[in-house]
């Protein structure tokens, strides 16, 4: 099949992941190609050239946040690198378009553009986004990555699938033991949002050393914030590769996960269970469908006393089972099976002409009934 992928432009699609959007869309580009399909990436300059990308912008993120300057110039920016994608692409030939972005163009656009679109929604609703979808016409096709986001979503449209996301298992090899030094880990984007301070709390509370991996991605948050609470017993290691960050997270007694938001799915629960490693996890959207006792502990959100408590459980948790239960539920093939299987069907649909008629008046009347 020939397929175009369009990918969010904040950062690369490319290793070191800034995210765990960065880490799917790569993973599910490089799988598609893998298997045979003619795969084209809509992405940013610096991305994977091996993925099939066409650049159609530089990364946002290298404008900074902050200012109200930076955000004008990365949303006008992002704005009209969409637009000029979704212009082209009335001209080429695709068999299916997925949009993995999280912008309001491509799903507000998708019914000028011959091609069926699938729009796979990555997070809560915001304002943006929503207002995108409300745009949408029948022709777009919606795959939620968790129960917990689909749930999310049905007040504004209707979720064809749920496709949880997957993780490819050949990365995070499983460590049937942990490191002779004990020590708990906690990783990902370093922003508020993740409440790594939360994990930072617990498990000096839990009496374990923490190690911290992942890109600073908000420096203010990380000064005032994480670093005052840095020492030897918490140890900011970096943004690490795949290799060492697997090796990290397989040494570990067990990880931390602490969203302070319905988080969408969990791809750091799953990449700790695939490496062997327990792990103690607020209770928070889709987190909690990817555990069971056999893995994992759940904690109450926001409470550095239950969290403790959750780790000094999860610390005695069979490794084997961890990474049986990755096997079971988060292996990037059966996600790349589902997107095929939905391909497929899109593709095989009575193909409709993209009707004309003002996008602009439609969108800002979209904003109106979103507001």
């Amino acid at each position: 099949m020939r397929i175009a992928v369009i990918a969010h432009l904040k950062h690369a699609i490319s290793e070191p992941f800034a995210g765990g959007l960065e880490m799917h869309t790569h993973m599910l580009a490089r799988a598609l190609r893998r298997r045979g399909h003619d795969v084209t990436l809509f992405a940013s300059t610096r991305s994977d050239p091996d993925l099939g990308v066409e650049a159609i912008c530089d990364e946002t993120s290298l404008l900074g946040v902050g200012t109200n300057e930076a955000n004008d110039v990365a949303f006008f920016r992002e704005h009209h690198a969409y637009l000029g994608l979704m212009t082209e692409l009335r001209t080429r030939s695709f068999d299916v378009i997925h949009n993995n972005s999280l912008h309001y163009l491509p799903v507000s656009m998708a019914d000028t553009v011959a091609a069926p679109m699938l729009t796979t929604l990555h997070t809560p609703p915001f304002c943006w986004l929503e207002s995108g979808v409300r745009l949408a016409k029948a022709r777009i096709r919606y795959a939620a990555v968790s129960e917990a986001t689909a749930a999310m979503w049905r007040h504004a449209t209707r979720v064809d699938r749920v496709i949880p996301n997957g993780i490819d298992l050949t990365q995070f090899p499983m460590s049937r033991t942990s490191a002779t030094e004990p020590y708990l880990v906690w990783y990902g984007r370093i922003v508020p949002e993740k409440g790594l301070e939360f994990a930072i709390a617990a498990a000096r509370r839990a009496g374990f050393p923490l190690r911290v991996a992942g890109p600073i991605s908000e420096p203010r948050y990380f000064e005032e914030v994480i670093r005052p609470e840095l020492g030897a017993d918490v140890l900011h290691v970096g943004h690490l590769d795949h290799h060492e960050l697997a090796k990290l997270v397989g040494g570990a007694k067990a990880a931390l996960c602490t969203p302070r938001w319905e988080e969408p799915y969990g791809l750091v629960v799953a990449e700790a269970l695939a490496c062997g490693t327990p792990v103690a996890a607020f209770r928070r959207g889709g987190v909690p469908a990817i555990l069971d006792a056999s893995c994992g502990i759940l904690a109450e959100p926001d409470d550095v006393a239950s969290l403790a408590e959750a780790a000094l459980r999860a610390v005695d948790l069979d490794r084997e089972a961890c990474r049986s239960r990755a096997e079971r539920c988060c292996d990037a093939e059966v996600m790349v099976d589902s997107y095929e299987a939905l391909y497929a069907e899109m593709a095989a649909e009575q193909p409709l002409v993209p009707p004309v008629h003002n996008v602009m008046e439609d969108y800002v009347s979209a904003i109106a009934n979103v507001a």
